[in-house]
């Protein structure tokens, strides 16, 4: 028979709570912050497609990384990015959804926001299609880059350079 102390021990790890991936990513919003981010890239981009499998990150590739919000650049969340060239130390990325907006276009765009679909890939685990935002170019630490999560095809991403372009003349 097990002592008392064990006894206890097993039931507070059978009801051991493990957080939902909501709460998780919650708690990473509320607590990831961005002191030094200069403010997300204006202007005209040089794009450039150089990625290289494993090591550090590359324009060319979907990586993932913690992505300041538009209206608080001291809060945002952890998301998919499409890298697109450089700015100094800085990557240059597109943020990516697996949401669809092709349905609400019309009022994305009377916000000024811009989508294309890019397809699906390794970079979405549930194999989801994905649209990148081509209005907005976000500044990336490459050290706070946490994971690659895949190579975009080259085809892929001269059609994004192609339609970004028209969007940041």
């Amino acid at each position: 028979m097990s002592t008392w102390s064990e006894l206890v021990r097993r039931i507070v790890r059978a009801v051991r709570v493990t957080p939902s991936p909501r709460a998780r990513t919650a708690a990473r919003t509320r607590t990831a912050t961005a002191p030094s981010y200069p403010g997300d890239f204006e202007g005209v981009p040089r794009i450039e497609y150089s990625p290289t499998r494993g090591g550090d990150p590359d324009p060319g590739e979907i990586v993932w990384t913690w992505v300041p919000y538009e209206e608080d650049h001291t809060r945002g969340k952890d998301r998919p990015v499409l890298l697109i060239g450089r700015d100094g130390p800085w990557l240059l990325a597109l943020m990516l959804t697996s949401k669809d907006h092709d349905r609400d276009a019309a009022d994305e765009a009377r916000w000024g926001r811009y989508w294309m679909d890019i397809g699906s890939g390794p970079w979405d685990r549930r194999g989801r299609p994905s649209e990148v935002r081509l209005d907005r170019i976000v500044r990336v630490d490459p050290a706070a880059v946490r994971r690659e999560g895949a190579i975009l095809e080259r085809t892929i991403f001269d059609e994004t350079a192609r339609s970004l372009k028209k969007h940041h003349r």
